[in-house]
């Protein structure tokens, strides 16, 4: 069995009893996230430092915004903040920082996250008691008691945490379990590399020869045109309703591409045999030698920020768990640069964005590839062997995400310069 998390998504079945309550939850959210914003713009001015978690609980906790909520939750608040502005300080400049929730919106409704502490669940009747914080209790009740329903299919169990979510129409409830799920034995013994190439092209390279790319520019396609239609529309005193649309429906293709593409690399290695998936560990990617963001240029810093790299892998680990298939990560350094046939490396074997030709042995593949090759013989000693320039190194087969059907289909194989 393998013990992993689930999150269900609850329709509230006495909305119009708790909608109030969580209506001024959603507002106090919205209102402590204001706080730590101006908080962390005081502290910038100041010192030229951004401070964390620790430090923003540490000084707003006697806030009396933060009473307004479960100390877990104004603590939720706090910490999503902060990781907003460590996504921002680590993105490319022509990002702006965080900014202040819903500004005119005279009801803001924030996410409110509940955990464990402050969560009481009555599974036999379908009851979440969700704790309110000390400024909001009313003398009558000290929990606001939600009725929920989920699909048949669902049980509720082993809940680690509870969100409420303001889906534009009504409060939702997105339950976060702990659930066991059996694990299929590992379909076969070999192994399989993984290349996150920052040009939205990944590539994927089987221990028996079979190689694969899987293009990216849907998710280009879409952050180009949506981010678009939300800066058009922005108002006055903040996002318009248009805009939030654009930005929710941007995300939901984001999530549904990621999830289909590891979907998808998953069932591939189950048919190929694969025990175990060597991905390339690109934690480090938006580091450079000093200790600050490195530099891409400006096409190529589109191109980075676009990708989840740490996402995607983290989706494609539970899914190949769930079949017995282990995915390591591992370093890169040399692998988009070294030759998989006879391992020289070279700056200047890597002629184009798609085409890697060895001034050595004379082999020509495809870049992407090539560095798949070698991100799996991080895990293996299989050596090379055949002419690499005339196999499916050099002549990969291309999966294309088909929109109308949302899922990656199959081309004919293409060359080796896309």
């Amino acid at each position: 069995m393998l013990e992993t998390t689930r999150t269900y998504i609850a329709q509230i079945t006495n909305h119009s009893e708790v909608r109030d309550v969580l209506d001024q939850c959603g507002f106090s959210a919205s209102k402590l996230w204001n706080v730590g914003r101006y908080f962390i713009q005081e502290r910038w001015e100041e010192d030229g430092e951004i401070p964390d978690e620790k430090d923003m609980k540490s000084e707003l906790k006697a806030h009396e915004r933060y009473s307004d909520l479960h100390s877990q939750s104004s603590q939720r608040v706090l910490e999503e903040l902060a990781e907003a502005f460590t996504a921002w300080y680590n993105s490319d400049d022509d990002n702006n920082p965080p900014g202040y929730r819903k500004r005119g919106d005279r009801h803001p409704r924030s996410t409110v996250t509940w955990k464990q502490k402050g969560i009481k669940h009555d599974d036999k009747h379908g009851q979440l008691r969700l704790s309110k914080g000390w400024n909001l209790k009313d003398g009558q009740s000290d929990f606001i008691l939600a009725e929920y329903e989920t699909r048949p299919d669902v049980q509720v169990e082993s809940i680690q945490q509870v969100r409420a979510v303001w889906n534009g129409d009504q409060w939702e409830l997105h339950l976060v379990c702990k659930k066991e799920i059996p694990v299929e034995d590992a379909p076969g013994d070999k192994t399989a590399g993984i290349d996150l190439g920052i040009s939205n092209y990944l590539a994927i390279d089987y221990e028996d020869g079979t190689s694969e790319l899987y293009p990216g520019n849907v998710l280009k396609e879409d952050k180009h045109y949506f981010t678009r239609e939300e800066y058009q529309t922005e108002g006055e005193n903040g996002p318009s309703k248009r805009a939030l649309k654009a930005r929710r429906k941007l995300s939901r293709r984001k999530d549904h591409f990621l999830h289909t593409l590891s979907k998808c690399i998953v069932q591939r290695c189950v048919e190929e045999g694969v025990e175990k998936i060597a991905v390339g560990d690109l934690s480090d990617i938006r580091e450079g030698d000093n200790g600050g963001p490195r530099d891409w240029g400006s096409s190529g810093n589109k191109r980075l920020h676009g990708w989840e790299f740490d996402r995607f892998t983290r989706l494609l680990e539970y899914k190949a768990e769930e079949h017995g298939i282990l995915v390591d990560r591992v370093d890169e350094e040399n692998t988009s640069r070294m030759c998989s046939y006879c391992e020289q490396i070279r700056d200047a074997n890597r002629v184009e964005r798609g085409l890697y030709v060895c001034e050595s042995c004379e082999t020509t593949m495809n870049a992407d590839v090539n560095g798949a090759v070698n991100i799996r013989r991080k895990i293996t000693q299989s050596p090379s062997s055949g002419d690499m320039s005339n196999g499916c190194v050099a002549q990969p087969g291309v999966f294309l995400f088909n929109r109308e059907s949302g899922r990656f289909t199959p081309r004919e194989q293409g060359v080796c310069k896309p």
